[in-house]
């Protein structure tokens, strides 16, 4: 792949080898007055690596608080591990582009062939993951507010790493599979049908969720035990529905550029849109660097671990 083109999910049915990575941004010049918008590969490598970092700050936090091993924090470590893999997938992808122009690597050969297919399946399997770790979230939430006092015993820690451990599965085998027969549009239509079912079946969840939790809240108003209770697991789901928008806002421009590349290609309109993917990659990446920051700010047990962590860590320094 290549921030030139926006991924073998695009190519032409038939097509078994890689396309030439200036193919599609020139064809997109050549039909429309858009000026193609080129993100600065400092920038690029700069958001990339925060995002890494930071998500990887959320993943040791949780191995090291015996406090967060909750089901909850695995489903939000299983999101952290999404967001990586795609600031990792762009950061690949932008490496790949730069030893392609620098002569190390050819455009059409077969190890490069293996390695754009390799890129499309850590593309693949970071959205898929993202969409499959909200939708995790989303549940947790609903059994914790309207399931309180059975929590414990529907979402044991057991039943969360069995339910993580299927939808890593299921995500990795759909990324190679989609990733092998991209040039299918049995396999293309499937693909961007997902995103929107997903989001939109996360979207009922959270209305009704929302309905139920009102009603629920006006019956225990009179319970003074149950108030403190209920605005914690309103402010799980309020944090969840920040978690989707920011996924949404992130997410959607790129997968709506795949969808134009793949169905509308020649149309004006379409490469004028495309012709800001640099634009849309680097948003990815920013998904990368926001969730992370709300893990933080909207939960004190973690917050509390980064403190700790830090003044650890500067402890040590100065010893």
């Amino acid at each position: 792949m290549s921030t030139e083109r926006p991924s073998n999910l695009i190519k032409d049915p038939g097509q078994t080898s890689i396309p030439s990575l200036e193919n599609i941004s020139d064809f997109s010049l050549n039909i429309t007055d858009c000026t193609q918008v080129v993100v600065p590969e400092e920038v690029f490598f700069t958001v990339a690596a925060a995002g890494i970092l930071e998500n990887l700050l959320v993943l040791i936090a949780v191995i090291r608080n015996k406090n967060l091993h909750l089901p909850m924090y695995f489903f939000i470590c299983s999101l952290a591990i999404s967001d990586m893999l795609g600031s990792l997938y762009k950061t690949l992808e932008n490496i790949f582009i730069i030893l392609c122009k620098m002569g190390y690597l050819t455009r059409r050969g077969d190890f490069e062939k293996r390695l754009d297919d390799a890129m499309d399946s850590m593309f693949i399997l970071s959205l898929l993951g993202s969409i499959f770790s909200l939708l995790a979230i989303a549940a947790d939430r609903y059994i914790t507010i309207f399931y309180a006092l059975r929590y414990h015993n529907i979402m044991t820690l057991r039943r969360a790493l069995v339910i993580l451990a299927i939808i890593w599965t299921f995500c990795a085998g759909s990324s190679i599979a989609i990733a092998l027969f991209s040039y299918e549009a049995a396999t293309v239509i499937p693909f961007t049908i997902l995103f929107p079912l997903m989001m939109f079946f996360i979207l009922c969840l959270y209305i009704h969720m929302f309905l139920l939790a009102r009603s629920h809240a006006k019956k225990i108003a009179s319970l003074p035990t149950s108030t403190a209770h209920q605005k914690t697991n309103m402010k799980g789901a309020i944090t969840l529905t920040i978690f989707l928008g920011v996924f949404l806002c992130c997410w959607a421009p790129f997968v709506l550029h795949i969808l134009l590349a793949r169905f509308c290609p020649h149309n004006p309109y379409c490469a004028c849109y495309m012709s800001i993917f640099h634009v849309n990659g680097t948003l990815i990446m920013c998904n990368a660097i926001i969730d992370p920051m709300i893990f933080a700010f909207r939960s004190p047990e973690l917050w509390n671990t980064f403190k700790k962590m830090f003044c650890c860590a500067r402890s040590n320094w100065n010893w």
